[in-house]
């Protein structure tokens, strides 16, 4: 099942996310397509979910807005549905012309704690995110602050989008994030499985809409990955998800 694609919005902004190719630095397009559904996961264990909400507390000590790595290989060997719940993402990519690429890519376990605006391409230019969230509905969406998408985040939910574009995690049918919508008291932390899609892969490339080499001649004289709008290096606003200068 798909989700509402929000409607047109007119890019203000130009987006080049310039990211380490081998040896080289190459530069691309952000792409502004958000997919997502949801499929039928079952709910993790208890004792599990228990492990998990231990590991939060006592070693993670999650702040409002964290989001950290959970230990794969313990939740592994706890989960007697993970592979099933691995089958039913795969099965998701597959149908979106992904072929059977999430068993060559590297997946990790994540908590969170809501998450402020971030973008990702300063550490994984290089690629797409896919996400699928174990957790029950807590009244929390993902928000992507540039293109207006906005996802209910539930068990099942399952997205792929570009690690270039704005988001976070904030209460449903809300955008700004404030620490204070997750306090002590509030039953907030999601746990999520996530894969990294190369996006030079021509199927990932295709599903997304990302153009190559947009921006040689500046890739060639920089050695950090980087997002740069209207030409300048940019962050986000942990607050507002708008594009700041780099500091």
């Amino acid at each position: 099942m798909s989700l509402p694609t929000p409607p047109h919005r007119v890019r203000e902004d130009h987006l080049v996310s310039h990211f380490l190719s081998g040896d080289a630095m190459r530069s691309r397009s952000v792409s502004d397509v958000v997919l997502s559904g949801r499929v039928d996961v079952p709910a993790p264990p208890a004792r599990l979910i228990a492990d998990w909400e231990r590991e939060v507390s006592s070693r993670l000590t999650l702040e409002p807005g964290d989001v950290e790595p959970l230990p794969l290989a313990r939740a592994r060997a706890r989960w007697p549905d993970y592979a099933r719940c691995v089958q039913a993402a795969a099965e998701w990519t597959r149908a979106l012309g992904l072929g059977d690429m999430l068993a060559s890519s590297d997946v990790a376990l994540m908590a969170c704690r809501g998450a402020r605006y971030h973008h990702d391409a300063a550490q994984y230019g290089g690629a797409a995110f896919c996400n699928l969230f174990v957790s029950e509905d807590k009244g929390l969406d993902v928000h992507f602050a540039a293109t207006g998408h906005r996802v209910p985040l539930a068990r099942g939910t399952v997205l792929a989008f570009d690690t270039g574009q704005p988001h976070a995690v904030v209460p449903r049918g809300g955008s700004g994030f404030d620490a204070a919508s997750f306090g002590p008291e509030q039953d907030c932390t999601l746990v999520f499985l996530t894969w990294e899609l190369p996006i030079e892969d021509a199927r990932v490339a295709r599903a997304l809409g990302v153009a190559f080499d947009v921006d040689s001649s500046t890739a060639s004289q920089l050695h950090e990955e980087q997002v740069r709008v209207n030409g300048k290096r940019a962050t986000v606003c942990p607050e507002s998800g708008r594009w700041a200068p780099f500091d």
